[in-house]
């Protein structure tokens, strides 16, 4: 579980296939790699992965960790598009005591959306995502949204997409300040509205078929 508050952005130091699976490398300051368990999880462009190796030299300033994704997480996110050298967000998953800045983030990504708009202000940044019209429904004005493991705050909708407004602090600390238009953003819609309209959905399908 995360909240949807990015620590820090890491490097893509390697992706590499290995057994079916991609490998996938990383290197983040070793402030981010303390008390790091095998098996423990982290969100990489809010993607929940699982730590299958890491390395950490006392001389360094940085370490590095490793991740297998499979084929599935692929399809469903932009971490197959990563190549070395790019930057990505990074979480370490919630621990007892952790202040909820955003919202509760499962990691579990829905689907990807294209940056068809960006428009840079003096004080802000508009970012329009365009989802595959099946998600639209889980999206509400002024509700939460995860975009590359970033909690942000739907803005105006319509029928095929939605804004974002980014305030500079957000883009120094995410990748979304590196966004480009044509670019493919990881999105996670909100767990409580998707429980909701799903439930409602099912509830209205059992009604009609009496």
């Amino acid at each position: 579980m995360f909240t949807g508050i990015v620590q820090t952005q890491a490097t893509v130091i390697s992706t590499a296939q290995k057994e079916g699976v991609l490998r996938l490398g990383i290197s983040v300051g070793i402030e981010y790699l303390t008390h790091l368990d095998i098996g423990a999880s982290i969100a990489i462009n809010g993607c929940c992965l699982t730590v299958v190796k890491y390395e950490i030299h006392r001389q360094d300033v940085v370490g590095q960790v490793y991740f297998d994704v499979i084929d599935e997480t692929l399809k469903l996110t932009n971490l197959g598009s990563l190549r070395r050298g790019a930057r990505v967000n990074y979480e370490r998953s919630v621990t007892f005591g952790t202040e909820i800045g955003g919202h509760i983030v499962s990691g579990h990504v829905h689907c990807t959306a294209l940056a068809q708009r960006i428009i840079n202000d003096e004080d802000n940044c508009k970012i329009y995502l365009q989802l595959p019209e099946q998600w639209m429904k889980f999206i509400l004005y002024k509700g939460f949204i995860c975009v590359n493991g970033a909690s942000l705050t739907v803005g105006a909708i319509d029928d095929e997409g939605f804004w974002l407004h980014l305030i500079p602090e957000t883009l120094n600390i995410t990748n979304l300040g590196r966004l480009r238009e044509g670019n493919r953003v990881n999105i996670e819609v909100d767990q409580q509205t998707y429980t909701i309209v799903s439930t409602v959905e099912n509830y209205l399908r059992k009604q009609n078929s009496k």
